[in-house]
């Protein structure tokens, strides 16, 4: 399985909340901490707004913060909301499949459980439950902006 950057910059933001659960982050404090795109990151946060994983705090003043504790925020459920689709193969998707062997193949069965286990794994863990696995405290690893960059400012 691979995640889209999408899905994968879905989880580091949350985790970014996560490890700083006391406070109103911008988005562009998590795109420095992370060198990652603010536009990007942005669009990111509108989705986890959109699914109730954030709350999204409009002004000057502003950023985002978890919607949720994060022991009620699953894995899976993220990236379900986050990933466009799970058609690893062409053949998941009829609409665009043009693989001859479909109807015969054995594959598809392989994949397909591959695929609810790999999900299925995801729903056994909630945010908490990754920010309490990390060996040592995941905002020591976070980068540290350059004297005057400007990542403040609203989400």
């Amino acid at each position: 399985m691979h995640l889209t950057l999408h899905a994968d910059y879905a989880l580091r933001v949350l985790l970014y909340l996560a490890a700083n659960p006391d406070r109103v982050v911008s988005t562009g404090e998590v795109s420095d901490a992370y060198g990652i795109s603010k536009h990007h990151l942005v669009r990111v946060v509108q989705g986890l707004g959109r699914h109730g994983f954030v709350e999204v705090r409009p002004g000057r003043s502003g950023g985002v913060v978890l919607a949720r504790p994060p022991a009620e925020i699953s894995v899976g459920e993220v990236v379900r909301h986050m990933e466009p689709d799970f058609h690893i193969v062409e053949c998941f998707d009829p609409s665009t499949n043009t693989c001859p062997i479909t109807p015969a193949c054995g594959l598809i069965g392989v994949l397909h459980e591959a695929t609810r286990a790999f999900q299925a794994t995801l729903d056994k863990y909630t945010l908490e439950d990754l920010v309490r696995r990390s060996p040592r405290k995941l905002s020591n690893y976070f980068l540290k902006p350059a004297a005057g960059a400007a990542g403040a400012g609203g989400a």
